[in-house]
C-alpha cells in the first residue's frame, strides 16, 4: 500500500497531568489514526461515512522508554495491520514525541529538583495506560457496543504497558499484542540486570568472535581516548572510556555487531591517517551513545520495574560485580591484559556517570539520583488479575532477546491466562521493525490458526 493511499488524522488530546489529583492540571497527548484511503463508486452520507470509519481500532504502543511514534507511512507494521480490516492509533506516550515531551527544559519548567521528580513519578507504565482508556473513550463514543474496545500491541517498554493495561482495565481490550515485550513480572531491577548482563556477555563473545581484530584495536583505541583525557562530542558532551564501552547497547538489534564496528573501524581509521578522530566519526559515535535527545529512556529505564522499592543504580551495582566489567568502578585493564580479557561492552543499561558525559543529562543527574533512591512506587502489575486474564494475549518472544531476557519472559508467560507465544531464535529484539511481516504472520496465525 502506497503513502497515498493512507488516510491519515493528526489528534489533540488533554488529560490529567496526575489521575490521583485532576485538578493540578493537564497534558497533551498526540496520535495519529490511519485507515485505508477508499473512494467509493457514490458519495456517501454522513451517517453511511460514519459507520464506514467505524472499523476496530489498533493501537500500536512504542518501545522506550521515551520512544516516539514513527509517522505511519514510516511503520512498516501499518499496511500489515490495515489489510487485516483494522484502522490504527499511533499514540505518542506521555513525556514523548508530540505528547508533552520531556526534555532537561521543559522539566525546568516544574519547579526546584523534588518537584521535577514527583512529575517524572507520572511517566510509567501505570499512568500510560490511563491515557489510552481516556483516549479510548473519546473516540469510541459513539461506537457500537461491540466496537468499543480496541486491539493493542507494544513494542519492548511498549509490552511492558500492555501487561498493565490488562492488570488495570482488561474490559477495554478486544486482544493484545506484544514483541520482545513481556515485561519480568515480579522481578526487582536487579534480578534484571543479573538475567541481561548475562546475554551481554554471550554478544560480546559473539562480537569478538566475528572480529577478533577488535579486541586489540578497542585496547588501543581505550588507550587513546584515556590519553587525552576524554574527546570532545560536537554537541558539547565528551567521549569517555566508559562512555564508549556502552555502545553494546547496540548488541541486542540485527546488524548491531556490524554497527558498533564501523564505529570502532572509522575511529581506528582517522587514527591511523590523522592521529585524531574527525568530527564525523564523533558525531556518529555521539550519535550512537548520547541520550540527550531521549532523556526519559535515561531518568526513567530503572524505576520502570520498580514497585514499592528503589533501584539505587542497579545496573552500576550489579555491574561492578562481574569481572567482565570492572571498567565500572575505574580503568580498563593495561595492553599486558588484551590477549587474557577484551574490553566487554556493556549493554541498554544505565549507569550514574553517564549523567557527567552529555550536556543535557548533566542539567539531570541530580533528579535522576532521586528517582534512583526513590521507593514508593505503585504496583504495576496485578498479578491475580492477570491469572484471570480473559483477553487473549499474543507475544513473539526471542530467546536471544539481549534486553527482555527470556528465561523471565517465560515466567511471565506462565502467569497470564491466555496468552499464546511465538518463540524464535532466529530474530532479534527488534525484528518487529527488521522482520515486520514474518513476527506479523506468525502472530496473526496464533490468532486465526488452529494449533490441532
Amino acid at each position: 500500500m502506497k503513502p497515498g493511499k493512507l488516510k491519515v488524522y493528526e489528534l489533540f488530546f488533554e488529560v490529567p497531568k496526575d489521575y490521583a489529583k485532576p485538578s493540578s492540571g493537564t497534558i497533551q497527548l498526540f496520535a495519529r489514526s490511519v485507515s485505508k484511503h477508499e473512494k467509493t463508486a457514490a458519495p456517501l452520507t454522513d451517517e453511511e461515512q460514519r459507520k464506514k470509519d467505524q472499523k476496530p481500532w489498533f493501537v500500536y504502543l512504542q518501545g522506550g522508554p521515551g520512544g516516539a511514534c514513527t509517522p505511519p507511512q514510516s511503520n512498516p507494521i501499518t499496511n500489515v495491520v490495515l489489510e487485516r480490516g483494522y484502522q490504527m492509533l499511533y499514540l505518542d506516550q506521555r513525556g514523548t514525541g508530540l505528547s508533552t515531551p520531556v526534555s532537561a527544559g521543559t522539566l525546568a519548567l516544574e519547579g526546584d529538583l523534588h518537584r521535577q521528580a514527583d512529575y517524572l513519578k507520572l511517566f510509567r507504565a501505570d499512568s500510560i495506560v490511563k491515557d489510552c482508556e481516556a483516549v479510548r473513550k473519546i473516540l469510541t463514543e459513539d461506537y457500537s457496543a461491540e466496537l468499543k474496545k480496541w486491539s493493542v500491541f507494544g513494542q519492548s517498554f511498549g509490552g511492558f504497558c500492555v501487561l498493565t493495561y490488562l492488570s488495570k482495565y482488561p474490559d477495554g481490550l478486544r486482544e493484545a499484542f506484544t514483541s520482545g515485550g513481556l515485561a519480568p513480572i515480579g522481578r526487582t531491577a536487579d534480578q534484571v540486570y543479573k538475567a541481561t548482563f548475562q546475554r551481554v556477555m554471550e554478544r560480546n563473545t559473539e562480537y569478538y568472535s566475528k572480529f577478533p581484530e577488535d579486541v586489540e584495536i578497542i585496547h588501543n583505541l581505550a588507550l587513546h581516548i584515556k590519553s587525552k583525557g576524554g574527546l570532545p562530542l560536537p554537541s558539547g558532551g565528551v567521549l569517555t572510556v566508559r562512555g564508549l564501552l556502552t555502545l553494546g547497547r547496540n548488541f541486542g538489534f540485527e546488524g548491531g555487531l556490524d554497527l558498533v564496528h564501523d564505529l570502532i573501524l572509522r575511529a581506528t581509521s582517522d587514527l591511523r591517517q590523522f592521529q585524531l578522530i574527525t568530527r564525523p566519526t564523533l558525531s556518529a559515535l555521539e550519535s550512537s551513545l548520547s541520550f540527550d535527545d531521549t532523556v526519559l529512556y535515561a531518568v526513567l529505564h530503572e524505576p520502570i520495574y520498580n514497585e514499592g522499592v528503589a533501584s539505587n543504580w542497579a545496573a552500576d551495582r550489579v555491574g561492578r560485580t562481574l569481572r567482565e566489567f570492572q571498567w565500572l568502578s575505574g580503568s580498563p585493564q593495561s595492553p599486558s591484559t588484551v590477549r587474557e580479557m577484551p574490553l566487554y561492552f556493556s549493554g541498554e543499561m544505565i549507569y550514574p556517570f553517564l549523567f557527567d558525559l552529555f550536556p543535557e543529562l548533566e542539567k539531570l543527574k541530580n533528579v535522576a539520583d532521586i528517582l534512583a533512591k526513590y521507593s514508593g512506587w505503585p504496583e504495576l502489575y496485578d498479578e491475580w488479575q492477570l491469572a484471570r486474564n480473559e483477553v487473549p494475549l499474543y507475544a513473539a518472544t526471542f530467546v536471544n532477546d539481549m534486553y527482555v531476557d527470556f528465561g523471565l519472559a517465560q515466567e511471565t508467560a506462565k502467569l497470564v491466562k491466555n496468552c499464546k507465544q511465538y518463540i524464535t531464535n532466529s530474530m532479534y529484539h527488534d525484528a518487529i521493525r527488521s522482520q515486520t511481516d514474518e513476527v506479523m504472520k506468525k502472530l496473526f496465525a496464533l490468532r486465526d490458526d488452529s494449533l490441532d
